[in-house]
């Protein structure tokens, strides 16, 4: 058969080129997507030349294997129906829908280790935000938010309002969130801020202090998430910082260079600094917690959150070009964008 497959070719450049699939081995099933979903982060770097080229796509990932570079294949968040079953395939396995961390193609083919089963109450727009969630999720694990602590998250987009609407769950003394776009700012205390900020504004950092603090003896945040992309807005989120509190940089700069002072206050602040990602659970975590153990909660919170909302544009596959040039010169139009098949 023929598939449609989604490349990056060149900076601000992406193709729809057709290729011959061979049918699913042993072991094997073929995929119909249904429903993909465009990252405004990670593809954003791609799409603009600013990922690394000598950087791993993705190290646990084997339809991410190679190196960042154009002509590639990206994509993490597909949703399809099992269309063919390989030899030794159970038949219960049939018209399944099923999640991959999968390039944009129309059609492809996975062992079943290689496939999530998203819980049957999840329609295909919310299961679709599976790895967004788990991101989340992840930050908040990372994070470790305690009772009654100051909290700010710098950056409101997906990610940012998943990370949002979990941490609104906890009882935290204040969630202060800031984002360029008024749109989101709005959607973040309707997820559950107390408050959200321009970051741009002159007042912005006394006026968040004081959200933050209140009447608490404490100035500043215990902790603070950079989840914005933006390397100038990791500075803002140290000096919002109090005294031995933590940033967690959810954000992944690619090529961007990151400028900071530390020569200040930071120096004596004893603050944290901790890196968060997703393919891996913290060392100190893995005793108890695995990927799976995380993916089943990921799962429980889409249930609950109803991401589904947050999708502002679908596009079909052959007009992916339209979605990808929206993102880059239009990020206050869009939130999440999906490729409809």
């Amino acid at each position: 058969m023929i598939r449609q497959s989604l490349f990056f070719v060149a900076p601000q450049e992406v193709e729809i080129r057709e290729e011959p699939l061979a049918p699913p081995g042993p072991g094997q099933v073929l995929v119909q997507t249904l429903i993909s979903a465009i990252s405004p982060g990670t593809e954003m770097l791609i799409y603009r030349g600013q990922a690394p080229r000598d950087l791993a796509v993705d190290e646990t990932i084997p339809a991410l294997a190679g190196r960042f570079g154009f002509p590639l294949k990206y994509g993490y968040a597909a949703i399809g129906r099992v269309r063919e079953l390989g030899e030794g395939v159970p038949g219960e396995w049939q018209d399944r829908l099923v999640f991959s961390f999968h390039p944009h193609e129309s059609h492809f083919l996975a062992n079943l280790e290689e496939l999530l089963l998203p819980p049957v109450a999840l329609t295909p727009e919310a299961a679709v935000f599976f790895p967004n969630m788990e991101t989340a999720v992840t930050f908040v694990m990372d994070g470790q938010p305690q009772l009654g602590e100051q909290v700010a998250v710098f950056g409101q987009g997906v990610v940012g309002l998943l990370l949002t609407g979990l941490l609104a769950r906890l009882p935290l003394a204040s969630l202060v969130t800031l984002d360029l776009h008024p749109s989101r700012r709005g959607l973040s205390t309707g997820w559950g801020a107390h408050l959200s900020l321009d970051p741009r504004a002159p007042e912005a950092k006394e006026e968040l202090l004081e959200a933050l603090s209140g009447p608490s003896a404490y100035r500043g945040a215990d902790l603070c998430y950079e989840v914005s992309g933006n390397p100038g807005a990791l500075e803002q989120a140290i000096a919002v910082t109090g005294f031995h509190g933590r940033v967690v940089i959810g954000s992944w700069y690619g090529r961007k260079k990151v400028d900071l002072n530390l020569g200040g206050r930071f120096h004596r602040s004893r603050m944290r600094l901790i890196s968060s990602q997703v393919s891996t659970v913290a060392p100190e975590l893995s005793g108890r917690w695995s990927k799976f153990r995380r993916y089943h909660l990921a799962w429980r919170m889409l249930q609950e959150m109803a991401p589904a909302l947050l999708i502002t544009h679908r596009f079909p596959l052959a007009q992916a070009a339209q979605a990808y040039a929206l993102l880059d010169q239009n990020p206050a139009e869009a939130l999440q964008v999906i490729l409809t098949y």
